[in-house]
């Protein structure tokens, strides 16, 4: 990876993808991941492998468009849309990601906001 916004593409798409070795590669040491922000924090890759497998592997489709991103240093704000059915449910939400690069160019860091309001439909 060279940067936040390359780092936030390649999230996203591993994760359409299903590719929990790659997505999980991306991520550098000592990373945090919010997902939603403010409903609590996953320190370290042995939380962010977790919430992999108990939330992300559980959707049974993903998709999302990108609305448009800010890069500002080594970080990217992303506004984009999800689509995601989970559990026979269709979700579709708003969405903005902030991506945090490392020095080393990998994933330090993901905040995710969303609050819900167009789950279902």
């Amino acid at each position: 990876m060279t940067g936040a916004k390359d780092i936030a593409e390649t999230s996203l798409r591993l994760t359409k993808e299903r590719d929990r070795a790659a997505w999980l590669a991306l991520w550098a040491d000592n990373p945090l991941l919010e997902d939603p922000v403010g409903g609590g924090q996953h320190e370290g890759i042995k939380a962010i492998t977790q919430f992999y497998d108990s939330t992300i592997s559980q959707v049974e489709s993903f998709d999302y468009e990108i609305e448009r991103s800010y890069l500002c240093g080594n970080e990217a704000a992303v506004v984009l849309r999800f689509h995601i059915v989970a559990a026979g449910m269709t979700l579709d939400m708003d969405a903005v990601n902030i991506y945090t690069a490392s020095a080393d160019g990998r994933l330090q860091m993901l905040r995710s906001w969303w609050d819900g309001t167009r789950q279902g439909g």
